[in-house]
């Protein structure tokens, strides 16, 4: 693992770069596949059941293209930080990410324990915009309810 900035261990370095690389290709040809099922005919005639059935598969293709293309930006950022000398330290907190967690997921950016965190907050905020949005859709009929 490249441990601090500017240290770079030529070796692990090549290795790393090189599972990025390939990483990345396979990501863009599966990106390119999905490209090329999209449908282009807009004139044929379906029923309802066949074209419902094709809006969502269509659906389902572009949010896989969606993923894969977030996914492609993460690799092109691990490839930044390797270049840069700080692939494997939490931007965060500054520790080293787990060589384990880098193997199983290698443009991690962060450890762990900030992903976690990161990951919390984020539930955290989606738990609260959905509650006021509720509260904001039933506070009304509750006041209209109560005057009854």
């Amino acid at each position: 693992m490249v441990r601090k900035k500017g240290v770079v261990d030529q070796e692990r370095y090549e290795v790393l770069k090189g599972m990025l690389e390939e990483r990345r290709q396979e990501i863009q040809q599966k990106l390119r596949s999905l490209r090329e099922s999209l449908p282009v005919e807009a004139g044929e005639v379906r029923d309802a059941e066949e074209q419902s059935v094709d809006d969502f598969v269509q659906e389902v293709d572009f949010a896989l293209m969606q993923m894969k293309s977030e996914t492609l930006a993460k690799i092109d950022e691990a490839i930044s930080r390797l270049e840069d000398g700080t692939y494997g330290l939490c931007p965060e907190c500054g520790a080293e990410i787990s060589e384990a967690r880098l193997q199983a997921l290698p443009f991690a950016a962060l450890c762990r324990s900030c992903q976690e965190e990161v990951e919390g907050r984020v539930a955290a905020e989606r738990e609260a915009r959905s509650f006021a949005r509720l509260q904001k859709e039933f506070t009304p009929a509750l006041r209209t309810g109560a005057r009854e």
